[in-house]
């Protein structure tokens, strides 16, 4: 009766179901090592009933990618719209990516650790995210500034940058969440970033000089 049960769960609930299993296994032993069989033994299917949904391991880690990236974009994309405070949409930012490395681990691994990079379809998923990301700090940036749109983005390229390897450092560390906790290490990262793009001041309230010193409108400059 338990096995008449599983087998007549939803289509989208086994996907679901299947994609946990990989998640489990991919970021266990890496795609390379992972193997079908693996996969459905840890999803408690057979392995026939695994073909049903994929019709292989490259399109079964593509789905789990996917997932991965929409996670991460969704997280993101809510810490930038969650406020008009430029100084607050930092430090949301900031906390965000560090959210996603140490709540979503095995998304976390998929995205910034994938040992399949070599293969078209992963990297252009993963420069696609990437992409993504910038655009969207772009925006800001352009529309907070008089800043040329390839300075704006050149900006936002760096803010990004500077998100992820920061907080890839701090999970994968061994000076990492044991001595700085989640929220010390986004704080002391939104400073730097801060510091940093307050420089540039907005285009409604000018202050700032040349050299991007303080000044009364740099306070409200652009995420």
């Amino acid at each position: 009766m338990t096995t008449s049960r599983v087998s007549r769960l939803p289509r989208d609930q086994r996907r679901s179901q299947l994609l946990d299993a990989a998640a489990e296994v991919f970021t266990s032993v890496g795609y390379h090592a992972a193997a079908m069989d693996d996969i459905a033994e840890a999803a408690g299917v057979s392995k026939p009933v695994l073909y049903q949904h994929f019709s292989s391991k490259l399109e079964l880690y593509l789905a789990l990618l996917d997932q991965s990236c929409a996670r991460l974009l969704g997280i993101v994309k809510g810490a930038l719209e969650s406020t008009h405070d430029n100084r607050d949409r930092v430090e949301a930012t900031m906390g965000a990516f560090y959210e996603f490395v140490s709540e979503q681990r095995a998304d976390f691994r998929l995205v910034f650790e994938s040992d399949l990079t070599a293969v078209d379809e992963v990297r252009d998923r993963l420069a696609a995210v990437n992409e993504t990301l910038a655009d969207a700090v772009t925006a800001i940036i352009a529309e907070d500034t008089d800043l040329a749109p390839d300075r704006a983005r050149l900006l936002a390229v760096s803010l990004v940058g500077v998100a992820q390897v920061s907080a890839r450092y701090w999970i994968s560390s061994p000076y990492g969440e044991d001595d700085v906790d989640r929220a010390e290490a986004a704080e002391l990262v939104s400073r730097l970033v801060w510091r940093g793009i307050r420089g540039f001041p907005r285009i409604d309230q000018p202050g700032s000089d040349e050299s991007g010193a303080d000044s009364p409108g740099a306070e409200a400059s652009p995420a």
